[in-house]
């Protein structure tokens, strides 16, 4: 009622508190609220992916929290060919109709909210590979994880590859980017939530999986491996990827020490079994990291 009482006399009725709706007269004096994503029940690949989509094949790097998702990225930036840019949160933009007249409008073109989402992604991510003249993108996103289904159907077409770690690394480094926030078990119970995101994505998806600890020993072969998987040859100044200037941006990624340096480091040893706590256990089964 109140879309349609905005549409026919511009005015529209909030209670004492609330913000106005964005298309009132006084949208400009009140923070609009933010469109809700569009409901799993729209999400659906794109009617024809030719002309829906800019993109082709993006890659994105399924990964928890503090898992080296940083260093990976910053190596396969360092490639001639891949575009691997600061953590994106691309599935975090929503799009709102506004009126019921555009919501209509767009129906009759065929447009749910959710296509008009994957539109804007496309969009925004085909504008960041032009602008970086290479030839593929990557994301490393850990929250993507959480959408990797509807990533997916935005793309039909995306590759991806799964970064695991440890699972006792994984909690102790994010009790350590924060230790004020969260002690050690407020940490393991937090990164749990993503290492059973990407779980997840590798039991719904097809793709390539590495390990942090066989990257930072072996980071020529695990590399030369993720180009064999994305079929681009692999290039030695990959594993020299470049001063921390290029590869750091606070907020949105690792930026300590180990990346600033320029080169892949070794990483922390294997904590013990007997260092693995309970919450922990099945996944360091899963990932291959404690015998049952």
């Amino acid at each position: 009622m109140n879309v349609a009482l905005g549409e026919f006399t511009g005015f529209h009725l909030t209670k004492m508190g609330e913000s106005a709706p964005a298309n009132s007269p006084k949208a400009g004096k009140a923070k609009a609220a933010k469109p809700a994503p569009a409901p799993a029940s729209e999400v659906r690949p794109p009617a024809d992916a030719r002309t829906d989509r800019l993109l082709r094949a993006p890659i994105f790097v399924m990964s928890p929290v503090r898992s080296g998702s940083t260093l990976l990225r910053s190596i396969l930036n360092a490639h001639s060919l891949l575009h691997a840019p600061h953590e994106l949160h691309v599935r975090r933009l929503t799009v709102g109709f506004g009126t019921g007249l555009a919501e209509r409008a767009m129906h009759a073109l065929g447009h749910n909210q959710a296509d008009l989402e994957h539109l804007l992604w496309d969009r925004v991510l085909h504008r960041e590979l032009l602008r970086s003249g290479k030839s593929h993108i990557v994301d490393k996103t850990p929250a993507n994880a959480f959408a990797f289904e509807r990533l997916a159907a935005c793309w039909p077409d995306a590759r991806f590859v799964f970064l695991l770690r440890h699972p006792v690394s994984i909690a102790r480094s994010w009790h350590e980017a924060d230790p004020e926030k969260r002690d050690f078990t407020e940490a393991a119970a937090d990164a749990l939530r993503y290492m059973k995101a990407v779980e997840r994505a590798r039991n719904g998806l097809k793709g390539h999986t590495i390990h942090y600890e066989d990257l930072t020993a072996d980071p020529e072969g695990q590399i030369r491996a993720v180009c064999d998987f994305l079929g681009i040859p692999f290039e030695a100044g990959m594993l020299r990827y470049g001063s921390a200037q290029t590869v750091v941006q606070k907020g949105l990624g690792d930026w300590k020490d180990k990346i600033r340096s320029g080169e892949v480091q070794k990483g922390r040893d294997l904590p013990d079994e007997s260092e693995i706590p309970d919450v922990l256990r099945p996944m360091s089964v899963s990932w291959g990291y404690l015998s049952k």
